[in-house]
Order: C-alpha cells, then sequence, then structure tokens
C-alpha cells in the first residue's frame, strides 16, 4: 500500500510537485466502477471481521528505514555509556543523587528505544476477540458462612 501509484500521486499533488489537472489526466484511463469503490471504502472498515480473526495493518514504515537503525545505534550507544558511568560511580562512591540521575537516563534511554522499537518495527497485529455474555450463577446458600463475632 506504500508504494502504490495512487497513493504516490496524490503525495505529489499534496506536496505541489504535480497539479491537479495533471493529475486527474493521468487517471482518466483508470476503469473503477461504483460498486468497486464502494466494496473496497467498506472492506475491513465497515464489515465485522468474525471472532479470532487476525487482522494484519501494514501502515507503520519498516524497520529497516535508515531513521530507525540509526536510533537504535545512538540509544545503544547512550545506553552503554549511561550504564557505565553509573558502574564507575557505583565503584567511587559517588552520592545517591548523582547515581540516581545516570540510572534514570539509563532507563529512560532503554523506555524511548523500546517506543521505537514498538512503534516503528514491530508489526501490527490484531487479534479480533468479542465479549462473550456474562454468566452469574444463582446464589449458592450451602457456600455462605455466617460469622459471628
Amino acid at each position: 500500500m506504500k508504494d502504490d501509484v495512487v497513493m504516490k500521486l496524490l503525495r505529489e499533488v499534496k506536496s505541489g510537485k504535480v497539479s491537479v489537472e495533471d493529475a486527474r489526466e493521468a487517471l482518466t484511463g483508470v476503469d473503477l466502477s461504483e460498486e468497486n469503490y464502494v466494496a473496497a471504502v467498506d472492506h475491513g472498515v465497515f464489515n465485522e471481521p468474525e471472532p479470532g480473526t487476525i487482522v494484519r495493518a501494514s501502515l507503520s514504515p519498516t524497520g529497516e528505514s535508515a531513521l530507525v537503525i540509526v536510533f537504535a545505534l545512538w540509544g545503544i550507544l547512550w545506553t552503554l555509556y549511561w550504564a557505565g558511568s553509573l558502574s564507575y560511580g557505583l565503584y567511587n562512591h559517588w552520592d545517591q543523587q548523582r547515581l540516581s540521575f545516570h540510572l534514570g537516563m539509563t532507563l529512560l534511554t532503554v523506555i524511548m528505544m523500546g517506543i521505537v522499537y514498538m512503534r516503528f518495527v514491530m508489526p501490527d497485529v490484531v487479534v479480533v476477540k468479542h465479549r462473550r455474555n456474562k454468566y452469574i450463577p444463582p446464589n449458592d446458600t450451602e457456600g455462605w458462612q455466617q460469622y459471628e463475632v
């Protein structure tokens, strides 16, 4: 979907590289009936999936993009720096405030790397589950015990 010709054309119209008239002219030969258009729009959006269906969305960029790789290398570098300075500070008996700052920066860097990993690298997979009706059993008079104080 990311490399679709129509999406590429729409992005170029949005950026101003291609005029609206040129885009219309490029799409004049495209044959799309109203039924096919409605079916394409409604598919997966308004149709309720069956329970247990796995829905995959491929809207996020891949983990192979240069920005994700650069950020991962940057995160590893800074995590090693903060963890190493924390270890050095523990060995040299630094005060707690400085040690907690280094520990906080280490954890913050790892959390940022995790957020980027979850957002841009992990696949978007949703398993559709529906709620079941709740079953409330009748009161069991033998199950209750009365305690006296």
